[in-house]
């Protein structure tokens, strides 16, 4: 338990220090995400950049457990 979360806090630093660049990449704006703005509204559900996240860490997981 200890060692899952010294990684996750590494990882959280990670993406801190790397967070300048990482915020210029298109991640929430790429083709698949559906924006709906109207009047009063806005509803926003990145369907596309989850499926690429969740096949990034997935592949992490899988290369780390071997």
């Amino acid at each position: 338990m200890s060692r899952t979360l010294i990684i996750i806090g590494l990882c959280i630093v990670a993406i801190g220090l790397l967070w300048p660049w990482l915020s210029k990449l298109p991640l929430g704006q790429l083709p698949g995400d559906i924006a709906i703005r109207r009047e009063n509204f806005s509803f926003y559900f990145p369907i596309t950049t989850m499926i690429l996240i969740s096949m990034v860490l997935s592949l992490i997981m899988w290369l780390s457990s071997r």
